[in-house]
This record gives C-alpha cells, structure tokens and sequence, in this order.
C-alpha cells in the first residue's frame, strides 16, 4: 500500500512490474495539496497494488476521501475511510466489486461508530470515491461529490455522480447543469459517509472493460471546483501520471486554491508497451 498524509505539495508515485500474463498493471500517482486557504488537509488518498499483499485476485486498487468535519474530525473520518477501505477490500471474499462495496460499509460503520465514542466528532463524515481494477475490468463505488474520470482517446467522461442538492435538482430539471456548476450551494452534501445511520451508494452492477491508454482520475473537489473537465482530460491525456497531478494541483491553486486539492491519476499501459518493458527487463519470452 502507498499511502500519505496531509504534508503541503507530496506526492508518491507507484509502479510495479507487469505480470505478462495478464498484462494489467496501472501506472499512478497520487498527490494531495492542503491548497491555500485552509490551515488543515482533510483529504486522505491511497493507492494499493494487492499483489504485493498475496491478494493477486483484487488487483489494483485508489481512494480518494475529502473529510469534513470541526477540530480535525475531518480528517479522522477521511482517513479512517480509506484505511478500512484498504483492510476490508483485501480481505473480504466475493468479487473485486462486493468486496469493495462491503468495505465501503464497514468504513462507514467505524466512522459512525468514532463520533458516537467522541463527542468532538460528532457530525464527522467523509466523501469516498474508489476504483478496482483487476485485469481488464474495473469497479468502482462512491459517495459524495468527489469524482470518478476517464480519459478515453482524448475525450473525458464522468463517471461518479455527484450527491449534492444542486445536482439533485438538475436530475428533476429544476436547475441546469451549467446554473448548478456555479451555485454557491454546489457543495451541499445529500450523501456522505458516516453522516447518517444509511449509506446511499453509488456501484457499478457489472465491472467495465478497461482499454490499453484508458487513463482514470479520482479527485476530491477542490480540483474539479477550479479545473474543469476539459482541462483535466487534456492533462492528463498529455502527461504521464506524475507529470499530471502536479500540473493539475498547480492549476487549482493558481485559480485560488481555496480547498484541499487531492487526486489519483490511473494509466493504463498499452499492450505493446507492455511487452516491450517485460522484454527489456528479459521478463517476457518471445520464440521463433
């Protein structure tokens, strides 16, 4: 597992080597930013590849979770999120998808559970969005308004739905979607974790089959709030993982900065890149 916390500016790249049988190792960077108007990052982002925890069958695995909450419960919640995440989704039985669900409700409970056992976080919850990929398909669960991209051949498509009330008007025509982007009540949370005794979900029902160059980005809102979608795919399409949340985290802040900016970019490698990193590294046989 690479996972970091809230220093201003870190970032941790994660590779690993390809397995040339299945040929699904995810190229990523992950970045977090406490921005520059808040005095504490209650972001918290990670990145998992489980092979290196014997768990080859879970592949790989990015959270991201925005926090929100006084006296640090934010923090608290954001990050006791993405570590039952990572605990539970390593553990449970079940496909890539119910294991990952699971963990989401369990994170869920234990966040429920600190604020019942601490009146100073009374209130806490987080936003969680994460993406499994294992092979050539890829699940993901979310809640919240932090977000779930892909980047496909240059063009980029959301695939998160953002729980917030401005959103939930556009789904019953009372808003458009361009009124809803600059409401000064954008941000206005209808689902979160650990804010309410039911977690409402957002899951995929069948995995999606992931394409060599697919590039994935999960980001809390303090990216897609100041940079927009446009702007992200044409980043990320042209950089490599590293490369983009720097630019991407740069970006925001040069726009203000005014919320935690967090990330994970996800890059699908081709086929033939693949294989010509396995051959270099004398990891890929080739006859005749």
């Amino acid at each position: 597992m690479f996972w970091h916390r809230k220093r201003n500016r870190e970032s941790t790249v994660s590779s690993a080597a390809i397995d040339p049988a299945r040929m699904e190792e995810p190229l990523a960077c992950m970045l977090t930013d406490m921005g520059l108007r808040r005095e504490l990052n209650e972001d918290s982002v990670c990145i998992v590849r489980a092979g290196a925890a014997r768990r080859a069958d879970r592949g790989f695995l990015a959270v991201v979770a925005d926090g929100m909450g006084g006296h640090q419960a934010g923090e608290v919640a954001s990050r006791t999120a993405v570590e039952t995440i990572e605990r539970e989704y390593l553990k449970l039985p079940g496909t890539p998808g119910e294991a990952l669900e699971k963990a989401f409700r369990s994170a869920h409970q234990s966040i429920l559970r600190l604020a019942q056992d601490n009146a100073q976080m009374a209130g806490m919850g987080t936003t969680c969005t994460a993406i499994a990929i294992v092979g050539w398909q890829a699940w993901a669960v979310h809640v919240g308004d932090s977000r779930l991209y892909l980047v496909r051949e240059r063009e980029i498509y959301q695939l998160s739905e953002d729980h917030t009330q401005c959103m939930e008007m556009v789904r019953k025509g009372i808003m458009t979607l361009a009124e809803a982007r600059q409401h000064a009540d954008r941000s206005v949370l209808t689902h979160a974790m650990g804010t309410r005794p039911e977690l409402v979900l957002m899951k995929w029902p069948e995995p999606m089959a992931v394409k060599p160059r697919d590039v994935f980005v999960l980001c809390s809102d303090g990216l897609h709030d100041l940079v927009a979608d446009r702007e992200i795919g044409e980043m990320v399409w042209d950089s490599d993982p590293y490369s983009a949340c720097n630019n991407l985290v740069s970006s925001a802040c040069a726009r203000g900065g005014y919320d935690n900016i967090s990330l994970v970019v996800v890059a699908v490698p081709p086929i033939s890149d693949c294989i010509s990193s396995l051959k270099e590294t004398g990891q890929y046989g080739v006859s005749g």
